[in-house]
């Protein structure tokens, strides 16, 4: 059984792979195949067909992400330092996507698809207005910022970028880098004097982390 599992896992981390560089609609089921050294009757004893290796691969990735997400809340210090936190993660999840992924998803993997809409939405929006209250409860966030309304504008931050790629991307930076400048930017408006120090702090103390 657990060798069983193995392969099962080593399909999906490789076809992961393959799907972030090329995209999900470029790869076939024959360059899974080819690039794992498998039979496709090895791989479709594990997966009915491609749409449902992608779904599990997604709700992994997704899966993944919310760990992370607590993880940071649970490990920082106050709410700037979760932020940063979470920054520091994104080049290793996002630095090697292909954009094409979210379209292809969209477009030809509903199910996969509809679990990154309600992540989004959730999973992230509830972390996403937690830290705000957490960063004016710790009085290091400006206490008349309008939560609800700053938690739908980051949210549409992920929508965008994801979506409209290209307009930021330009085949110069990748979604990490957008990702990253876009949510410094953010977190520079919502601090007030005290969150901006934090700011400083947590940066060069992440930078000599590294």
């Amino acid at each position: 059984m657990e060798q069983v599992l193995d392969i099962k896992k080593y399909i999906i981390e490789e076809s992961d792979k393959l799907f972030c560089q090329y995209g999900f609609k470029s790869v076939t089921m024959d360059d899974i195949a080819k690039h794992l050294g498998m039979s496709k009757k090895t791989i479709y004893q594990h997966f009915s067909d491609k749409d449902e290796l992608v779904n599990i691969l997604i709700e992994s990735r997704l899966n993944n992400q919310d760990c992370v997400i607590h993880e940071s809340a649970e490990k920082a210090k106050d709410a700037v330092h979760e932020l940063l936190l979470t920054l520091a993660t994104m080049n290793e999840s996002l630095g090697n996507l292909n954009p094409k992924m979210f379209y292809d998803l969209q477009k030809y993997h509903p199910k996969a698809w509809l679990y990154f809409k309600n992540f989004k939405e959730k999973s992230l929006g509830s972390a996403i207005l937690a830290n705000l209250e957490r960063g004016i409860t710790e009085g290091i966030y400006r206490a008349e910022i309008n939560k609800d309304i700053l938690t739908q504008l980051r949210l549409d931050h992920v929508e965008l970028i994801f979506n409209r790629h290209d307009h930021y991307t330009a085949n110069k930076y990748n979604i990490a880098q957008v990702m990253i400048e876009i949510t410094e930017h953010f977190l520079y408006g919502i601090c007030n004097q005290k969150g901006l120090a934090l700011i400083a702090t947590y940066k060069e103390e992440l930078k000599n982390n590294k």
